[in-house]
């Protein structure tokens, strides 16, 4: 249960539980998290702990990762998801090794096979080839991409053509379109001639679209042999809009199906911000999911709330220490912490 103070004057504030939210493609920066990895031992031997099992390939995403000009584009398949899959895994593994024992787990798009694995759905090295596997099939589909558009699910159905479909509800009126490069450039300079508000995201590949059908389902096989396990932590996920069931968790198709699916983070968000009121930390690189929080109706009138452990900008520098210890501060004034778990900063040496 969560501590209050029998000598407070005011009121308790209401209860509130600690839920993870895991960000997905997108997401990723130039030297996200790397000024944590720096800074604090824990973190680096978490993130080494998954680099280490893709072995040869791992040490290449370090290299590149903690250069911060990469050899290969970060925003292509095969840096963009091991990267972000283990910048999740690591940040919440972290929170986890705190103590802090969430209420819930949600993540977008590759975000949900983090946050399904520090759930128990995977061992971490059976994450590991299932991430790899999935590289080498989108590696080889189509060229695409994704495009933010400002609107309603319902305002695209004029401008969705081909492989163009709405990819991911972010909010209502934040939804992402998917599909190949030529059909959605086309959708694109529709909507903008429209009057749209739009942006491409950074993905090169046709994420949640059935451009990636193939390469979805050929993943299947490797899933197959996999012994998928009930989640011991509570699991949203973004695909179905609510919580896993233990046999969703086990279906080998509905992991294998996940890269051509569509996203519904903003309808999941609803549902996990109605089972009550909950502190909800991103554990991933920006803010993006946390400025979707922000706008949510539970946040904005208090109920629930929303905080980030890692800068909105990636530098690479002591400015990811200073938000992480925000966002420990935040959970030991909730009592959600026995204790802190960061270095105490040195004092200043006198003139």
């Amino acid at each position: 249960m969560r501590p209050t103070s029998p000598t407070s004057s005011s009121p308790a504030p209401a209860p509130r539980g600690v839920a993870l939210l895991f960000p997905g493609q997108g997401a990723q920066q130039r030297l996200m998290a790397v000024g944590l990895y720096r800074a604090h031992p824990p973190f680096r031997r978490l993130m080494d702990e998954v680099l280490d099992v893709w072995g040869a390939e791992g040490a290449a995403l370090r290299a590149d990762w903690l250069s911060g000009s990469p050899d290969v584009d970060l925003d292509g398949v095969r840096r963009a998801q091991p990267l972000l899959f283990a910048v999740d895994w690591a940040l919440g593994r972290m929170v986890l090794d705190w103590g802090v024992r969430p209420a819930a787990l949600l993540g977008h798009s590759v975000g949900e096979v983090a946050a399904a694995t520090l759930a128990g759905v995977f061992t971490l090295e059976e994450a590991a080839g299932v991430m790899a596997e999935r590289v080498a099939h989108i590696e080889s589909a189509p060229a695409g991409g994704m495009l933010a558009v400002h609107a309603t699910a319902a305002d695209m159905a004029p401008f969705l053509h081909a492989d163009v479909v709405v990819g991911a509800v972010n909010a209502p009126r934040q939804v992402i379109l998917a599909g190949s490069e030529a059909p959605l450039a086309e959708s694109e300079a529709r909507l903008r001639a429209a009057g749209f508000t739009c942006r491409r995201t950074r993905a090169l590949s046709p994420f949640h679209s059935p451009a990636l059908g193939p390469a979805a389902r050929a993943a299947l096989p490797a899933l197959s042999r996999l012994p998928l396990r009930a989640p011991r932590l509570a699991l949203h996920s973004a695909y179905t809009g609510g919580p896993l069931s233990p046999d969703e968790a086990r279906d080998p198709e509905f992991w294998a199906g996940q890269p051509a699916a569509p996203v519904l983070f903003g309808p999941a968000l609803d549902a996990l911000l109605g089972t009550g009121d909950l502190l909800l930390l991103e554990a991933g690189p920006g803010q993006g999911l946390t400025a979707l929080a922000k706008r949510h109706a539970a946040v904005g009138a208090g109920r629930s709330a929303a905080q980030a452990l890692l800068p909105v900008r990636a530098r690479g520098d002591a400015s990811d220490l200073t938000v992480l210890r925000t966002a420990v501060e935040r959970l030991l004034a909730g009592g959600w912490l026995a204790h802190d778990p960061l270095p105490v900063p040195a004092p200043a040496s006198g003139p």
